[in-house]
């Protein structure tokens, strides 16, 4: 199979695995503080994958240029923090309602992604390709809301206003981050691009939660979701960052961005499967619309 393929099929398990994360397992953390949760789910396979493999790796980072270090440090905090705390903060402010203007927001991922790569990478578009990222966009936006605009009158106007301001703050991120992690991927593995994001990621986020007084949080934590965040960090942690980075090697920062919308249709399945939420027929429209999208994408890249 051509190395583009594979490349877009592992991107796309890495964000599907994401949305397994977002409807089964990160919801029966709700009573623990953000940050820490955060926290805790980059701090334990970063432990872990020092026992194994943590001599080798910081060797291979003591020979790292110190303009990639610069690079790992910012998909750390753009990825690993800033996102992940930003869009948590967005869904707070609109109380978790269920299709808001937040998801939407999100969407515009691709559109950062996409001007970052050009001015870092240089990457050349492929054909069609800024069509085929609108329909795309379009596709998961019928899959998303249907025919009908955000919901958002449930909330107040001030609260609406901040939560897209942390939506998009959450957008640029991850975006930024997956531009970035393209760039570092040049001159070393992606197992040495996982291992370096999460120590990044785990000395970052050691001291938001040191600041925030939540480390006290470890002695509240249930075996259950001890048992929780070891299936987070096999599944969707660091076991789909490191599909997600392979993944990366083979395709453009601009078509993983678009193969990150996965994510959405992953969570709409796992929705139906866990939850019992039922798909519209025009959501299987929407559905499919961004699945053929993310096929033309990858097929027509240069």
């Amino acid at each position: 199979m051509d190395k583009k393929y594979i490349g877009t099929i592992l991107v796309c398990f890495a964000a599907s695995l994401w949305g397994f994360d977002s409807i089964v397992l990160t919801p029966r953390l709700y009573h623990l503080k953000v940050p820490f949760v955060v926290f805790m789910v980059h701090c334990l396979p970063f432990v872990v994958m020092s026992i194994f493999i943590g001599k080798r790796e910081i060797k291979n980072i003591s020979h790292l240029p110190k303009k990639d270090l610069m690079f790992y440090f910012l998909v750390a905090l753009f990825g690993g923090c800033i996102g992940t705390l930003s869009i948590v903060k967005s869904l707070f402010l609109v109380n978790f309602q269920h299709l808001t203007v937040v998801t939407l927001l999100q969407k515009a991922q691709p559109i950062f992604a996409l001007i970052l790569a050009r001015i870092i990478l240089k990457e050349k578009l492929g054909k069609n390709f800024l069509s085929w990222v609108l329909f795309a966009l379009i596709g998961g936006y019928v899959m998303t809301f249907e025919f009908t605009l955000p919901r958002v009158a449930e909330v107040s106007s001030s609260n609406v206003f901040k939560a897209v301001l942390y939506a998009l703050l959450a957008a640029f991120s991850f975006g930024s981050a997956t531009v970035f992690g393209k760039r570092i991927l040049s001159h070393s593995s992606f197992v040495t691009a996982l291992y370096t994001r999460y120590f990044f990621t785990t000395v970052i986020t050691f001291f938001i939660v040191l600041a925030n007084s939540e480390l006290n949080l470890i002695f509240k934590v249930t075996p259950f979701e001890w048992f929780i965040f070891v299936i987070i960090g096999i599944t969707s942690g660091s076991g789909a960052i490191l599909l997600y980075y392979r993944g990366l090697r083979y395709i453009d920062a601009s078509v993983a961005t678009i193969c990150e919308l996965s994510f959405p249709i992953s969570s709409v399945v796992f929705d139906y499967i866990f939850n019992r939420h039922f798909l519209t027929p025009v959501q299987f429209m929407g559905a499919a619309a961004l699945i053929f999208a993310i096929l033309k994408i990858s097929k027509n890249q240069k």
